[in-house]
């Protein structure tokens, strides 16, 4: 690890650890809906009191299953999980200007994805660049976003290639997510179809991605990678697979882009026999806890992580308020996870106990159909 990338990662740990000043956000759900009847929805939530307001309306579109926001908080982005945009064989991406004082979102401008389902994006720590991951087409793409957030059309667009042992699922290459490391410098997509993270350099002032070397890590046949994270000391990286049900853990060296694999785990209790497919995976700030999303046992596994080594220890699970827990995230001041029920259109709060990271449900679910994304937005 160089020492300006140990100094960044450092300074991200402290700030992932320190309390966040903010108590009162906005969240927004992405969702699988039409314009008819839904699109991208907002809440507020006040982390003083875990109380999350019923949701409304942000701005109708149709399958908005993914959202980011930009780092000055002025913009929205969400992809199209379509396969037919404009007339093309491709998904979308659309940019939004957020209204400060409503949180509706107001059409910038919407690009082609490159590929067809995007179902994943973030934008780079600059704000200038969007990274998609197109599920249906196994494919990535960035696009540059404008001072006045609008996207321009895609600057790399890389197709994947290949297959795996799963025949129902991995025919083709199928890119689950895409993230970037805490120095902007690297982007990992994981491919379920592959059963490998692929790893990409990403230039921030062309909007780039370029394939790394070595290309990526591969997991276990038939595991199915879906989506990804890194512990906030920036030294490990974990990757949750939605057809085996594990956490697969690495050991990340940033200087060369390179992933070692230390541990493969179970997000299930092992005496649970029916099927279930995991989805989502998040590592508290704090950088004590992870958790994944089980959709079938609808639950959250929980593990204590090893801050030496990185390794997992699984101890729990909590049923979750509804059926298929899609995703989650932890709100920023790290004491509540809010959980999008897909299956049951709600979504969940949960207070995080901060010495075992176990879950204690807070209040009444609220109505958002078909929840599969929560991002939050701090409010002044």
């Amino acid at each position: 690890m160089t020492s300006q990338t140990l100094s960044l990662a450092l300074l991200l740990t402290c700030c992932t650890t320190m309390p966040i000043q903010a108590e009162s956000f906005r969240v927004y759900f992405g969702t699988y809906s039409q314009p008819k009847d839904g699109g991208i929805f907002t809440a507020t939530f006040d982390a003083a009191t875990g109380k999350l307001s019923p949701a409304t309306l942000a701005a109708p579109t149709v399958n908005p299953s993914f959202v980011a926001i930009h780092p000055n908080h002025k913009f929205l982005y969400a992809v199209g999980e379509i396969a037919d945009f404009q007339g093309q064989k491709t998904g979308g991406v659309s940019a939004y200007a957020i209204d400060a004082k409503t949180g509706k979102l107001m059409l910038l401008n919407q690009q082609s994805s490159a590929g067809t389902g995007p179902c994943h994006i973030v934008l780079d720590k600059t704000g200038g660049t969007a990274l998609v991951a197109n599920y249906g087409g196994g494919s990535v793409a960035s696009l540059a976003i404008g001072a006045d957030g609008k996207l321009t059309p895609a600057v790399s667009a890389i197709q994947h290639k290949g297959s795996s042992v799963n025949s129902s699922r991995q025919e083709a290459p199928h890119a689950h997510s895409i993230n970037l490391d805490a120095a902007n410098e690297f982007a990992f997509a994981a491919d379920l179809g592959l059963d490998k993270i692929l790893v990409y350099k990403f230039d921030p002032a062309a909007h780039t991605l370029t394939p790394n070397s070595p290309d990526g890590v591969e997991v276990a046949p038939g595991a199915g990678p879906r989506h990804f994270a890194f512990h906030p000391s920036g030294q490990f990286a974990y990757v949750i697979n939605e057809l085996s049900n594990t956490v697969t853990a690495f050991k990340y060296d940033d200087h060369a882009g390179v992933l070692t694999e230390i541990q493969t785990i179970t997000t299930l209790p092992e005496d649970y026999k029916e099927t279930s497919y995991t989805s989502e995976v998040v590592v508290h700030p704090s950088g004590k806890f992870l958790y994944g999303s089980n959709r079938g046992h609808d639950s959250l596994a929980v593990f204590a992580i090893d801050p030496s080594t990185g390794k997992l220890t699984s101890t729990g699970f909590v049923k979750m308020a509804g059926k298929t827990p899609r995703n989650f995230s932890i709100d920023p001041t790290g004491r509540w996870i809010l959980a999008g029920n897909q299956g049951s259109n709600t979504v969940s709060v949960f207070s995080i106990d901060p010495e075992t990271g176990m879950l204690t449900q807070q209040g009444e679910s609220i109505d958002v159909p078909a929840p599969v994304c929560v991002r939050f937005l701090p409010l002044k």
